[in-house]
């Protein structure tokens, strides 16, 4: 999410999620801070979307629960957001707004114009915006596809006439500013396919990110091709491709469509299915099948799985798990390495097209955007070997404001940045951070549970006291468990009357004195919550 200022007018672009690392626990999506943006709500004149990856565009319905704005985007990324808001109930009050590249319009002091860029999704684009102090172009994400399989190519023009006009910034995407040379175009994963469907004697699998329809439309194409039927399995997959298929960005002959409850009836070698699940996630449609769990589908001996997507770090372990259980099920497992013709190419420009970029527009200012530190660095300096005159390359990070003045750029402040954290299993309730920090703690330490029965009226343990754990070392282990029973036995029967009386007081002292014990015997500070009944 980043936002552009002018005055009293401010412009939103992009509001996309991140999904969790693994350290936070129950976790199910993360979202913008959005705190500095609400103090200035009444500034907002809209939200400009680059493309409808959830990156983009998944913090939308978080955002617009809490403020009014008109939504901005091409066809496609605007059908997406329809179906999020949907959802939450918003799609009613949200002014949606799509736009075509090349047909500037204004919004307050900007005239706003989207450039067509070539993407992994269809109707990505780059945004233009022109204000009193100069031209700031924005990419989103992008790759120069020199043969995109829907014959829009990139639009390099635009891009070089704002070159010409003079830009004062160029906020460029930094993903995959490490890798040399060029991007494979998409059409370099059909030679793949096309050897995938001539081998294929059984089903075929074909696993992708949902938002791939030039993939997913070249998986039709060939299917066709070889006289097999297709199948969406995967409510994302399912969702997806219905939309791209009534805006026309996806071309299905008639009768090939299979549905799912009807798969099981087609011969094995007349079948494609095109499924969901690529990064292994837990209860998706893949997932479900590696394990023998799905209801509409299962795999034979001969079958072939093509995962033909990008292994998102982090995700290794549960993918390549995904992987062995569909090998021991008799299917062939093809899935991205080092072999060529790829089986799935990257949707972000390799550094040849992120110079080419650069040279074309030529900024005043250059700002890497869409990555981490170390690919926003790397990005910075690539741009300065090209040794543009008066070109300045600057890496800010999250939350910086960056001022322009005349010719001048410098940061002039911080404003409210970092994470919300959603859990979506409490009812997309907002979980804080303390929380999240007890649940990791839990998970490290485990829990130790001191149950105590006390006297009403003498304040004395009626016997001895219990110690129940979950998660913690073997209790059994040298006397463990005695110990600390001795350890809780002594903090109440070396606690006075008033101690005795406030049950508060005598909760806290049995757990600094129980976090000591279990500290200095086992290295481990469980959470303990003490219990007292009162007999």
């Amino acid at each position: 999410m980043m936002v552009l200022r002018y005055g009293d007018d401010l412009v939103v672009i992009d509001a996309g999620l991140m999904f969790p690392e693994p350290e936070l626990l129950g976790i199910d999506i993360v979202v913008p801070d959005f705190t500095w943006l609400l103090e200035n709500r009444a500034q907002i004149r809209g939200i400009l979307l680059t493309h409808a990856h959830e990156d983009h565009i998944g913090a939308l319905p978080y955002l617009l629960e809490q403020i009014s704005a008109p939504v901005y985007g091409s066809e496609f990324t605007l059908a997406m957001v329809e179906s999020r808001l949907r959802e939450y109930g918003l799609l009613e009050e949200t002014r949606r707004i799509v736009v075509q590249p090349g047909e500037p319009f204004q919004l307050g002091p900007f005239s706003v114009e989207y450039i067509h860029v070539t993407h992994s999704i269809v109707g990505a684009c780059a945004i233009a915006i022109t204000t009193p102090a100069g031209v700031v172009i924005h990419t989103g994400d992008f790759k120069i596809d020199p043969s995109p399989t829907d014959n829009r190519a990139f639009d390099l023009h635009k891009f070089a006439e704002y070159g010409a006009r003079g830009v004062l910034a160029l906020l460029s995407d930094s993903t995959n500013v490490e890798r040399r040379g060029h991007t494979g175009s998409e059409l370099a994963v059909r030679e793949r396919f096309d050897q995938v469907f001539a081998a294929a004697a059984g089903r075929i699998l074909i696993c992708c990110f949902t938002s791939s329809i030039h993939r997913i439309q070249l998986a039709v194409e060939l299917a066709a091709e070889y006289g097999r039927r297709v199948c969406f399995i995967g409510r994302s997959m399912e969702n997806t491709s219905e939309i791209a298929h009534q805006l026309g960005y996806l071309r299905i002959p008639d009768r090939m469509l299979v549905r799912p409850q009807d798969v099981r009836a087609c011969a094995r070698e007349q079948i494609c299915v095109i499924i969901s699940g690529s990064q292994a996630e837990p209860m998706s449609a893949l997932a479900r099948v590696a394990v023998r769990n799905h209801r509409y589908f299962e795999l034979n001996a001969g079958d072939t799985v093509v995962l033909s997507s990008r292994i998102i770090p982090g995700n290794e372990k549960a993918i390549f798990r995904m992987v062995n259980h569909l090998f021991k099920q008799g299917a062939q497992v093809i899935y991205p390495g080092e072999d060529f013709p790829p089986v799935h190419v990257s949707g972000h420009g390799s550094q040849e097209e992120l110079k080419l970029l650069i040279n074309l527009v030529r900024p005043r200012h250059f700002i890497p955007v869409h990555g981490e530190y170390r690919q926003l660095s790397l990005h910075a300096q690539l741009a300065r070997s090209l040794r543009i005159p008066g070109m300045q390359a600057q890496v800010i990070e999250d939350g910086a404001v960056l001022e322009f003045d005349g010719d001048a750029a410098r940061v002039t402040g911080k404003v409210p940045v970092g994470r919300v954290l959603i859990d979506s299993g409490s009812g997309d309730e907002v979980a804080e951070e303390r929380i999240v920090r007890d649940r990791r703690h839990l998970a490290e330490e485990g829990i130790v549970l001191p149950v105590l029965a006390i006297n009403k009226v003498s304040g004395k343990l009626q016997n001895l006291p219990q110690i129940i754990t979950s998660g913690f070392i073997n209790p059994e282990q040298d006397g463990l468990v005695d110990g600390a029973r001795l350890v809780v036995e002594r903090t109440v029967q070396g606690s006075n009357l008033e101690e005795l009386e406030d049950w508060s007081v005598i909760k806290e002292k049995i757990r600094v004195e129980l976090r000591r014990y279990l500290q200095k015997e086992t290295n481990k500070r469980p959470l303990i919550l003490p219990v007292i009944l009162e007999v």
